[in-house]
């Protein structure tokens, strides 16, 4: 990558420098220039596999990822387009006319094709369905046709199938006939004259076995299986509990669909992960690191505007108590330790829960216990935490008052902190909406709120003279 970006800087400051030069043949000196610069950095790309070009793109503000798009070979813009993000793949996709995205998107298959529609415009979609055979053209359209969360939108249909009542032999021949297998494939599909599912003939199975036997006698008929509407995160985590590397996808009458991949599995692993981390910001998954200032700017204002109104909230809870604060100068020290351990809890709680919730495991009838336990787990942690926080303060100011109202506040601000870490999560995934989304945003806020009226509110009762 290093290199590719010395060679763009390169070819940037002398393309500048021969501008502003005023010399005979001009534009021949630029060509050449350009020409140099563009071999020499093709040479680097020509040894790169698809995958790190979209890396090394990915890493580039947008003016050199551009320049540099100028230089990859036509032959792997599909496969680029595929592999990097949706907000660099709108970049490229927009500094492209439509024969270009044409050409790109020609040498992919059907399901890939289905992966850069909702990016690609309309007139290069039609015309890419135009040039599609029937079989294909069907495939697509009907992949099209499922929610972009579904198996189906997913599926890929680079699969074997094979008849029950074959031999392993004959098998065997038609594997060897046909050459390269579809990618990540560990298993044959075993079908009837309908095209429904019978089973699955592993690869291990058909080479271990006696050439001889029939396929029904050795493949699994007990499979793993998806239906087409399924949710493609379910899948997700059906994968990693069976450790499947495919699987078949199916229709409601078990005719074979297509099948789900590990590669795929892996990259929706990875967005939802990704997705999550932001979400817990406030952030949205689809900023590009280098767009402008303006649009990122815009990204974040919704959550600060938040963040902004909840400080303010906080501030007022103070001044309620502004009294106590001046009788007491120890107070406002001991404050934001208060509303500090309260967040963090809470931040614990509320990971604990999202993580949970997106791997399935939180449901109806273990949320009353999951509940019970957590608040019992804040409570433990305020009698510890706030015995450990009472004593500090009453060493530091000798005040048998203070060490009480620091105990207590921080006992029933951790408490606070376990429950809204379950509650907002909790209530955001009840709505419908992402869990993960501003969740550490409005605990910060509720956390802090709580936790200064909780504390001054003890002071007011229990220390409204200077000690």
């Amino acid at each position: 990558m290093k290199e590719v970006v010395e060679l763009l800087n390169k070819h940037k400051l002398e393309e500048t420098i021969v501008k502003q030069q005023d010399m005979p043949e001009h534009a021949l000196v630029e060509s050449l220039m350009y020409k140099r610069h563009q071999e020499a950095i093709k040479t680097i790309l020509k040894g790169l596999h698809s995958a790190d070009i979209a890396y090394i793109l990915e890493s580039l503000p947008v003016d050199q990822r551009l320049s540099l798009w100028e230089f990859v070979e036509s032959a792997l813009d599909g496969q680029i387009l595929l592999d990097v993000s949706d907000a660099v793949r709108e970049t490229l996709i927009s500094c492209m006319d439509n024969n270009e995205l044409l050409t790109a998107t020609g040498q992919l298959d059907t399901d890939e094709i289905a992966d850069l529609a909702p990016d690609l415009p309309e007139e290069v979609m039609e015309e890419l369905l135009q040039n599609l055979n029937d079989q294909n053209r069907q495939r697509l359209q009907s992949v099209l046709a499922y929610d972009a969360d579904s198996v189906a939108a997913h599926m890929d249909f680079g699969m074997v199938t094979i008849r029950a009542d074959t031999s392993l032999g004959v098998v065997l021949r038609y594997l060897r006939q046909r050459g390269e297998l579809p990618e990540h494939t560990d298993k044959l599909f075993v079908v009837d004259e309908y095209n429904v599912l019978q089973g699955v003939l592993s690869l291990k199975r058909l080479v271990t076995n006696n050439a001889e036997q029939s396929v029904a006698s050795v493949m699994a008929r007990d499979i793993v299986f998806f239906r087409v509407n399924d949710d493609v995160e379910e899948a997700a985590r059906a994968f990693e509990r069976y450790d499947l590397l495919s699987a078949p996808v199916v229709d409601e009458q078990n005719h074979l669909q297509g099948r789900l991949g590990i590669d795929v599995i892996v990259d929706i692993i990875r967005k939802k992960s990704d997705e999550e981390r932001l979400s817990e910001a406030g952030l949205r998954d689809d900023e590009d690191l280098f767009s402008s200032v303006w649009k990122s700017a815009r990204n974040r204002w919704l959550w600060l505007a938040i963040n902004l109104i909840t400080a303010f909230v906080s501030t007022r809870v103070i001044e309620l108590f502004d009294d106590v604060i001046v009788k007491i100068v120890a107070l406002a020290s001991l404050m934001p330790i208060i509303a500090g351990i309260g967040g963090n809890t809470g931040n614990q709680t509320s990971i604990l829960i999202v993580r949970s919730l997106a791997l399935g495991i939180i449901n109806s009838t273990n949320t009353t216990r999951l509940i019970i336990k957590e608040v019992v787990i804040g409570l433990l942690n305020g009698i510890v935490w706030g015995g450990v926080l009472g004593l500090m303060a009453y060493l530091l100011y000798h005040s048998p008052g203070l060490g009480m109202v620091m105990a207590g506040a921080t006992l029933l601000n951790l408490l606070v902190a376990a429950i809204m870490g379950l509650s907002i999560p909790l209530i955001r995934h009840r709505m419908g909406l992402d869990p993960a989304i501003g969740t550490s945003v409005l605990l910060t806020a509720m956390t802090d709120g709580m936790g200064f009226f909780i504390f001054l509110g003890l002071a007011k009762l229990f220390l409204d003279t200077p000690h």
